[in-house]
């Protein structure tokens, strides 16, 4: 079994990103990861190939400026990185997501477990959203709880944004993978890098979706959707907290909810009373 890891990025030390450690990570299950670099502003090309493993392959890209529907370029990206993997399954990590050490020997296992079940056609992961500062874990129906991160790299396939793969199954109207579950968390940084550079990242990003840039906050959220982190992070990231990341997290009591918020409050109710999770799919499960 060839296993391909691929991802894209673009200025991710300009904006904050752990794409360093999110890359040694991924090497820690993959025997290549291909990254496409778009033209950055900063040391993120030179930072990749300073990683100095022979499996990663880099692809310097120019990315559209004048996609501006939805983030469609970031799909782009995606879809230059994924169509030079050559494995049989091909592992898609995001420039601020990091596999657990203690949790690489498992992902391996359930790629070598389903490889052999055409059926399976994606893996998929539980979420660890970690909001603020690394203590916290934001868990409501704004956050997705698993999302398919592994596709099969023999069938045909294609990413509309960054969080799903659409499978086009004999020419008819594409559908989403079916898929197994993993059984462990990818980590997710994203939202405790540092205010300032988040602010940069939504001033840089904002034109993709064509969208006017607004001042972020950590502290505007409700608060009764974090709850404290009880695990423990994967050691590469803990360095990063140190140098890049919010250690401190206060929100605001004044803060008042928005309608999505209380749209989101009163769905959080149903799912306890159901014992069912209401949050959107994109997959279909055909092996728990």
């Amino acid at each position: 079994m060839k296993v391909s890891g691929f991802t894209f990025l673009r200025n991710g030390t300009l904006l904050g990103y752990p794409y360093i450690e999110s890359l040694k990570s991924l090497l820690s299950v993959c025997d290549e990861v291909v990254v496409a670099v778009g033209k950055s502003d900063d040391d993120t090309l030179e930072r990749v190939r300073s990683i100095g493993d022979a499996r990663i392959r880099v692809i310097e890209t120019t990315w559209n400026e004048d996609m501006k529907d939805r983030g469609y370029v970031y799909a782009q990206q995606k879809m230059i990185a994924q169509f030079n993997c050559s494995g049989d399954w091909a592992f898609y990590l995001e420039g601020d997501e990091v596999i657990h050490e203690e949790d690489a020997p498992l992902i391996r296992a359930a790629m070598e477990k389903h490889l052999a079940n055409p059926e399976v056609e994606a893996l998929v992961f539980d979420y660890h959203h970690f909001y603020g500062c690394p203590d916290l874990v934001a868990k409501s129906p704004a956050w997705y709880r698993r999302a398919p991160r592994i596709i099969r790299n023999t069938i045909r396939s294609w990413a509309p944004d960054g969080l799903f793969w659409v499978v086009m199954h004999q020419n008819k109207r594409g559908r989403y993978p079916n898929a197994a579950l993993v059984g462990c968390p990818i980590y997710h940084y994203g939202h405790v890098r540092s205010s300032e550079k988040m602010n940069e990242k939504i001033r840089q990003v904002s034109r993709y979706w064509n969208h006017t840039p607004k001042a972020h906050d950590y502290s505007q959220i409700d608060a009764s959707i974090l709850q404290p982190f009880k695990g423990k992070h994967p050691a590469i990231v803990l360095p990063w907290f140190q140098d890049y990341a919010e250690l401190v997290f206060t929100a605001d009591p004044q803060y008042r909810l928005s309608k999505r918020e209380k749209r989101h409050r009163w769905q959080m109710k149903v799912e306890k009373l159901l014992g069912r999770d209401l949050t959107k799919k994109h997959y279909q499960l055909v092996v728990v």
